[in-house]
């Protein structure tokens, strides 16, 4: 019986896919990481004038019409989801199990308040719910139903043909790591033996480049996009927005191994915890991030000294960069000075609602290659982040367990733990 040390089903990852704005699908998005290459630029997609922030990780390759949030995000899902289950063998319109999807908080986005505004003939404001009104009914119908939170499930249950009730959830900057988590829990309790789950967010808009500017949380350093996103330097000043998707086929490890399947890793630990001290900042004393650590390798039954590489949350704004490596530094002591920690962020951005699926994906890649992507830009050391964190060039490396951290807004923590093979 493949179980782990608490009894548990293992769960085995069996296909993987992911879109970024370095390529789409493992292969290019890989390749162009552990070279350090950028997928950040400036925006070309709609105009950014007065605005504060005009670069982003956008990925212009995927089309659609008309442009909205929803439809890229499905989109991006659909191409992530399409490369996992076709790598995991198993049926592409009839998967054997459960779908667990990270989606943005949708919204009706401007232009299509301003169409619909402008078809109510009302003067003045027109409340959020005339439009809502007014778009449930005739030609406006299709954004209706666009801008329903469940529907970009609905309509990747229905391509792949999941079991049951297809699960959205927004847990802010964790909620694709969340979506692996629940896939977890779900094959641990034996209610499916396997588990499709993405992430995905396609929101880079006027509107969320201005509410993020509001909260201070962008970085303004335009007039280098390839070098503005720079987490644990001393000269970071905020994240840069980056779009992207990614699926990771979970199964029972023993019906993986009946069937015949590759096992490209395994999901050992999860690990949550609440923040409830600000909107936006963890507290001062790292006690969440610090609980969210801990029980993942608890839930993997491992200690710190297990882990070779941690994939960073690191977003490269003051607050989160200093936060997470004083939790880091509070759980590991002083191993934390050779164990190497590294951000995708760096060169993707912040894909939000994809991140932690992304990071998932980049994590097993690294198991997998022996290959550690690097954190570019890091050209101005924080004296008070004393890290290795991997700076300019990607490192080879002998990498069997990876601690992989989300931690969003909201005081949403997720941290899980992968593994080559199971920890003896």
């Amino acid at each position: 019986m493949a179980r782990d040390k608490q009894g548990r089903p293992l769960v085995a990852v069996t296909g993987m896919g992911v879109v970024t704005s370095l390529g789409q699908g493992k292969h290019d998005t890989w390749a162009a990481l552990t070279a350090g290459k950028s997928g950040i630029h400036r925006i070309n997609r709609f105009p950014t004038e007065g605005l504060r922030t005009t670069i982003a990780g956008t990925i212009d390759t995927v089309e659609v019409e008309p442009f909205s949030a929803p439809l890229l995000s499905e989109r991006l899902a659909m191409l992530a989801a399409e490369e996992a289950v076709g790598q995991s063998g198993l049926a592409e319109s009839d998967f054997p199990g459960a779908l667990f999807i990270a989606v943005p908080p949708v919204e009706m986005e401007w232009p299509q308040r301003q169409a619909l505004a402008e078809a109510s003939g009302q003067n003045g404001d027109v409340s959020y719910g005339a439009l809502l009104q007014a778009a449930s009914t005739g030609q406006f119908k299709p954004w209706h139903d666009l801008f329903i939170f469940g529907t970009v499930a609905d309509r990747v249950a229905d391509r792949f043909g999941t079991k049951g009730s297809p699960i959205s959830l927004s847990t802010a900057c964790s909620s694709g790591a969340t979506a692996i988590q629940l896939g977890v829990e779900a094959i641990r309790r034996g209610e499916a033996d396997a588990a499709l789950c993405i992430g995905t967010d396609g929101s880079v808009n006027p509107e969320s480049l201005i509410r993020f500017s509001l909260l201070s949380a962008l970085s303004t350093q335009n007039e280098n996009p390839e070098g503005a996103s720079k987490p644990f330097s001393k000269n970071r000043d905020g994240f840069v927005m980056g779009e992207g998707g990614a699926a990771l086929v979970l199964e029972n490890a023993e019906t993986a191994k009946a069937r015949g399947a590759t096992i490209l890793g395994y999901v050992l630990g999860c690990g949550e915890k609440g923040d409830g001290f600000h909107r936006t900042r963890s507290s001062p004393d790292g006690t969440p991030i610090i609980a969210a650590i801990k029980a993942g390798l608890d839930d993997a039954g491992m200690s710190p000294d297990d882990i070779d590489y941690i994939n960073a949350h690191g977003t490269s704004t003051p607050e989160n960069d200093k936060m997470e490596s004083m939790g880091c530094m509070a759980v590991f002591g002083e191993r934390m000075e050779e164990v190497p920690i590294s951000s995708n962020k760096s060169m993707i951005g912040h894909t939000l609602t994809a991140a932690g699926a992304v990071e998932a994906v980049m994590s097993l890649l690294t198991i997998a290659n022996g290959r550690i992507p690097p954190t570019i830009n890091h050209t101005v050391p924080d004296p008070a982040i004393p890290l290795d964190v991997v700076p300019n060039v990607a490192r080879d490396a002998n990498v069997s367990y990876v601690l992989s951290n989300s931690f969003g807004f909201g005081g949403q923590n997720t941290c899980l733990v992968f593994g080559a093979e199971p920890k003896s």
